[in-house]
């Protein structure tokens, strides 16, 4: 608890000294695929020195199982038997003039963006927001953000290269021109002139990196929160040809033409490494920005994913065996969808090479930082801070995780070693599942039948949700 000590005289006498944090999300990368997770075919040198020089966490957990409702439990700390979004909800079409975003956060959402402008950080949300679009009561300037670049709307981001972007409440156009981002290859696949259409100019990855280099270097003297979320690995299967060089050749042995949603690509498996291998060089571009700042030692580096990885786009998670062989993907709220990587930073605070088993979650987020500065966090809040865990402490342990989705009705709770799952089937609850992490991280093994105690002791647990303001979010 020295930290805590610490972040309070510095918030009292010199706000300047508070730590600077950077919290790095990429979108749909799963538990296996960095290096520090066992991963062999995708390079990722930089998120690995983040371990290397700071701490593992090897039973991270995200906010859900998709993207809307993973980002809002992030930045509110709460679940998703408590948040206000548990589910992606879209507001406007996929057509070029058919509005943007998804369902709004309202105005007086607790958020980590807030919390810190409280206590005098500069902040800002860079990637894809995905929790309301333009004008709204969600987007970011309206929710405790001084600045933000990249797609409010998580339909638009399925192309990597948009006609525009938001910067603030502007609209920035790009070099790039309109094209549906969800059609098939109408040339031959075996061309490489039949996928040029799928390319652009402005690569918004590259953008995004720019502007939070920028934001870095116009906030050194200050203490600020970079929220880095990246749209990347998220299909589509889209990245400069400077970076799929690295991996052309390798991998691929047919071409995605289209026929699993998103975009088309000649060689989807070695455009998938590559647009890691290239977010994992943006993220050494910070790390290098830190050192030459004089800024590393008093910069907390966070990354992570929002969820598990994806099954469709021309993605291979068994290929890259993405998740390390947990059980399921995106959309599902067995180990794999859920169970992501973390590895944070803190020279100085944080030991170099120190790995941790201790069970957190997206909402322990916002009370951890909350530690560190010395702000207060709403009673309501789900979290529980992992500061101990980062710096040596003692550390207390949550009685339960729970999650909910409304995609695929399920819930889901951990409790100490063991997680349940309940599925729904034409609006119906299935039987209680039992699994043993500890022996079965598989979750191969139902035991159910065996434990029924357990299974009373899940079903007392899922109960204690809040009901949601939308119908289609409870389970009626």
């Amino acid at each position: 608890m020295l930290l805590a000590a610490f972040a309070l005289s510095a918030t009292v006498s010199n706000p300047a000294a508070l730590p600077n944090i950077i919290y790095i999300m990429a979108d749909d990368l799963g538990y296996g695929e960095v290096g520090a997770y066992g991963q062999t075919k995708i390079k990722t040198p930089n998120i690995d020195r983040i371990a290397a020089e700071g701490i593992k966490f090897s039973q991270h957990y995200s906010g859900s199982t998709v993207c809307a409702p993973s980002r809002c439990v992030l930045l509110t700390g709460k679940h998703t038997g408590h948040s206000y979004i548990r589910d992606n909800s879209e507001i406007g079409g996929w057509g070029e003039f058919d509005g943007e975003g998804q369902e709004p956060l309202p105005d007086d959402t607790f958020t980590i963006g807030r919390m810190l402008q409280e206590k005098g950080y500069a902040t800002a949300a860079i990637g894809k927001w995905g929790l309301g679009g333009p004008g709204t009561s969600g987007a970011p300037n309206n929710q405790g953000f001084d600045y933000f670049f990249g797609y409010l709307c998580q339909r638009r981001a399925h192309n990597y290269y948009p006609k525009s972007l938001w910067e603030n409440d502007t609209e920035v156009f790009t070099g790039n021109g309109w094209f549906d981002s969800h059609q098939k290859l109408a040339g031959d696949p075996t061309d490489p002139a039949s996928y040029a259409p799928f390319q652009g100019k402005d690569y918004a990855p590259d953008m995004m990196a720019d502007r939070a280099l920028k934001f870095i270097q116009d906030n050194k003297d200050r203490p600020f929160f970079l929220y880095f979320a990246t749209p990347v690995p998220h299909a589509a299967l889209q990245v400069p040809n400077d970076s799929l060089a690295q991996y052309s050749g390798q991998f691929d042995t047919e071409p995605y033409v289209g026929d699993r949603g998103y975009l088309p690509h000649m060689e989807p498996r070695a455009a998938y490494a590559a647009m890691v291998t290239r977010m994992d060089r943006d993220i050494g571009r910070m790390l290098d920005l830190l050192d030459s700042l004089g800024l590393a030692n008093n910069t907390l580096v966070v990354f992570t994913s929002d969820n598990g990885p994806t099954f469709n786009g021309g993605t291979d998670s068994e290929f890259f065996n993405s998740t390390a062989g947990l059980r399921g993907l995106k959309t599902s709220l067995y180990e794999g969808g859920i169970r992501v990587p973390m590895v944070a930073r803190w020279p100085g605070k944080i030991a170099p090479g120190s790995e941790t088993d201790h069970v957190s979650a997206f909402w322990d987020v916002l009370p951890t930082l909350a530690e560190i500065v010395s702000a207060d966090v709403p009673a309501d809040v789900d979290g529980l801070s992992f500061l101990p865990t980062l710096t040596g402490g003692e550390q207390a342990s949550h009685d339960f995780l729970y999650w909910e989705f409304h995609g695929r009705k399920s819930q889901a709770v951990r409790f100490g070693d063991y997680k349940a799952i309940r599925l729904y089937k034409q609006g119906k609850p299935e039987p209680i599942e039992i699994y043993n992490l500890a022996k079965d991280v598989a979750e191969s093994n139902d035991l159910a039948a065996s434990r029924p105690e357990l299974v009373a002791q899940a079903a007392v647990l899922m109960e204690r949700r809040f009901r949601s303001h939308r119908t289609r979010w409870n389970f009626d």
